[in-house]
């Protein structure tokens, strides 16, 4: 019963200042709504290079020899991996899977009339394989099983050689077996990565050309998408844990994706000192107006005490204040925080090529129920931090001097 009093006090004082009030609940509701869309923002980054970009080159998962992905470019025949074999069959029993994409990583050189330039290639199922999902294509089309001559070529890579699609270009490179072979094939589109780098050395063709090109009938990786990310850790652990997949090593995306583990890092850092500058800027309002009502209310402080009031509920009646401020502010914020991502995420955020991209992007906002939460409990912890000194000041004033305030 006392407590419900307190709590109706304390929302009338509020509302008895509602100037003062209001101004308190716009300090929070911008910091809630900055915490938001600032989150939100770096949410977008992370699911942008998870699923856009690191995913979609990556898989989910990869299968493959032991000290392939550290020496593998090195020594590439030397692990070669079978056609067919009960691993990959338990892969594709997996209800979890969507697909599993054969991959034969391989370089060479490639030619065109009098120019002959290196390339870094990758033999590839076109109907299965996830890293279609990330490419450009600025002219032609993707490579394509019904077209095993057909080759496509980074955008760099091409503009270095002169070609254009339609073109006959040749590929070299050493066999499996120690010896040296060729194949002629036609140029059958061009495409962008977003990465300059790769742009200028990637080169895409059907798996079963790369193995002729080769003179072998294995793979490097087995690529496996999930139908969900999310689901990654458990499937890994079982993959692991299965004896067909004794003597193979199973590895999940996100130990691959060394560029987005650091770039969650890095952001996660950057967010810690945003959050602590907008928990700053709430305090210091809310203390400010906190400290203002209690000068303001020292007679009616003294007058309450000397009735009988005790010291802790006075204390308690500040806090309450503080919080009920705290809570109105932190859900006004999430509603108008949530109203404005939509309403950028619809516009969009037009951004500049990133250092070693070639091309921009359009930018959103991703708002999460953590992210939420996290802004509620911003507001909820920031309030009543600041509300400690001014309720404790209140209740340790002097009845007798609070009676004579101002007189």
């Amino acid at each position: 019963m006392t407590i419900r009093i307190d709590f109706r006090l304390a929302l009338r004082n509020i509302l008895r200042q509602r100037r003062r009030s209001l101004i308190a609940v716009a300090a929070i509701g911008f910091g809630v709504v900055s915490m938001m869309l600032s989150v939100g923002y770096i949410e977008w980054i992370y699911w942008a290079n998870r699923e856009l970009a690191t995913v979609n080159q990556l898989g989910h998962i990869q299968v493959a020899m032991p000290g392939f992905h550290e020496e593998g470019l090195a020594d590439p025949f030397r692990y070669l991996m079978p056609a067919r074999s009960s691993a990959i069959e338990t892969l594709e029993r997996q209800p979890e899977i969507r697909n599993v994409a054969p991959r034969l990583a391989f370089n060479g050189l490639i030619s065109h009339g009098d120019s002959t330039l290196s390339f870094i290639g990758e033999g590839i199922d076109p109907d299965k394989d996830p890293s279609f999902r990330n490419l450009l294509v600025l002219q032609g089309r993707l490579p394509s099983n019904r077209d095993p001559k057909g080759i496509v070529l980074g955008a760099g890579l091409a503009a270095n050689l002169g070609v254009q699609t339609g073109d006959t270009v040749v590929l070299l490179a050493n066999t499996a077996s120690g010896g040296i072979n060729a194949i002629e094939g036609h140029v059958r589109g061009l495409i962008s990565t977003s990465m300059k780098a790769f742009d200028d050395n990637i080169l895409r063709i059907p798996l079963i050309t790369a193995q002729g090109l080769l003179r072998t009938q294995g793979a490097h990786l087995w690529v496996a998408t999930l139908r969900q990310t999310e689901l990654t850790p458990a499937v890994s652990a079982r993959l692991r844990a299965d004896p067909a997949f004794k003597g193979l090593k199973v590895v999940p995306w996100t130990e691959l994706a060394d560029f987005y583990n650091k770039t969650v890092a890095l952001f996660s850092r950057q967010m810690g000192v945003v959050k602590l500058i907008i928990a700053a800027i709430i305090v210091l309002s809310i203390s400010n107006t906190m400290t203002m009502s209690v000068m303001e209310r020292t007679v009616e402080i003294g007058t309450a005490m000397a009735l009988g009031v005790r010291r802790q509920r006075i204390l308690r009646l500040f806090l309450m204040e503080g919080g009920l401020l705290g809570a109105i502010g932190g859900v006004c914020g999430v509603i108008l925080g949530y109203l404005a991502a939509q309403a950028i995420s619809a516009i969009g955020i037009p951004m500049p090529p990133a250092p070693g991209m070639s091309r921009g992007f359009i930018a959103g906002i991703i708002i999460t129920p953590s992210s939420v939460i996290q802004a509620l409990l911003l507001a909820l912890a920031t309030t009543l931090l600041a509300s400690i000194y001014p309720a404790w000041r209140a209740s340790r004033l002097v009845i007798v001097d609070a009676l004579r305030h101002n007189r």
